[in-house]
C-alpha cells in the first residue's frame, strides 16, 4: 500500500514516512501543494495524506482539483485547524477522514487501514493468491500451515507480485512503487529480497515461483 503525505513541516513529514513505513506502507512525502497536487495526479497511490495549510495550494484546494480531475484515492486531512466548520469544510472538498494536530500514531495507522478499507476496491485483510495467504494485519506469508514472517520489503514486494499475479512487474516499478520516485536504489537491492523471498516460498512449500524475465521484469507464477 502506497502513500503520499503533504506536510510542510518537515520534521513531521520525515516522522510521519518512518511511522508508515515501519507499518509496512511506503510513503512518497512532498512539503507544498503544488508538488502535491502533481504526485496525486498520477494515480499511483492507495491513499493521501494532507495537510491544509501548505505554500504554494492547500490542501482544500489540491483535493478539489483532484476530485474535479476525477481522481478518487482516498484523503485525509491531518491539522490544526478543529473547528468544527473547518473540519465539514475538509469533507465537502473531497475528504474521507479529518484528523486534528496533535494525534496519537495508533490512532493514525488505525484511521487510515480503515479508510483504505472503504476504498471502491476494497482490499482484505488476506490476500490470496497461488495457495498462498498475506496477512496484511501480521505481515506473514502462510501455505497450509507453513508460515513465514516478512521483513516490510519482503513485504511490499510480494504483495505487488500477488495483486499482479501472472503480469510481468518491471525492477523500475518494483522501485518506484516501494522506494519512491527519487530513490537511489541500485537494482541488486531488489534481487537480495526477491532472492529472501524464493527462499521463504520454498519454505512454506508453495505451488508458485518468482520467475526473471530477461530485460522485462519479475512474474508470480503458480496455480490461482
Amino acid at each position: 500500500m502506497k502513500l503520499l503525505i503533504a506536510e510542510d513541516d518537515t520534521k513531521l513529514l520525515k516522522s510521519l514516512i518512518h511511522v508508515f513505513e515501519h507499518n509496512r506502507f511506503s510513503a512518497d512525502g512532498v512539503t507544498n501543494g503544488a508538488d502535491a497536487l502533481e504526485y496525486a495526479k498520477t494515480n499511483q497511490y492507495d491513499g493521501l495524506i494532507l495537510d491544509v495549510m501548505m505554500p504554494e495550494l492547500d490542501g482544500l484546494e489540491v483535493l478539489r482539483k483532484l476530485r474535479n480531475l476525477g481522481i478518487n484515492t482516498p484523503a485525509m486531512f491531518l491539522t490544526a485547524r478543529t473547528e468544527v466548520y473547518q473540519r465539514v469544510e475538509g469533507l465537502e472538498a473531497g475528504a474521507d477522514d479529518y484528523l486534528a494536530k496533535p494525534f496519537s500514531t495508533a490512532e493514525l495507522i488505525a484511521r487510515v487501514r480503515a479508510m483504505l478499507r472503504r476504498k471502491d476496491n476494497y482490499m482484505p485483510d488476506l490476500l490470496q493468491c497461488c495457495g498462498m495467504q498475506l496477512n496484511r494485519s501480521t505481515y506473514e506469508l502462510s501455505c497450509g500451515d507453513n508460515i513465514q514472517p516478512l521483513s516490510a520489503k519482503e513485504f511490499q514486494i510480494v504483495e505487488i507480485l500477488m495483486e499482479h499475479h501472472g503480469t510481468i512487474i518491471t525492477t523500475e516499478q518494483l522501485v518506484s512503487r516501494i522506494w519512491g520516485w527519487d530513490a537511489e536504489v541500485d537494482t541488486s537491492v531488489v534481487w537480495v529480497h526477491i532472492s529472501n523471498l524464493r527462499k521463504k516460498l520454498n519454505a512454506i512449500g508453495a505451488n508458485a515461483e518468482i520467475r526473471f524475465i530477461r530485460n522485462a521484469g519479475y512474474i508470480l507464477e503458480g496455480q490461482a
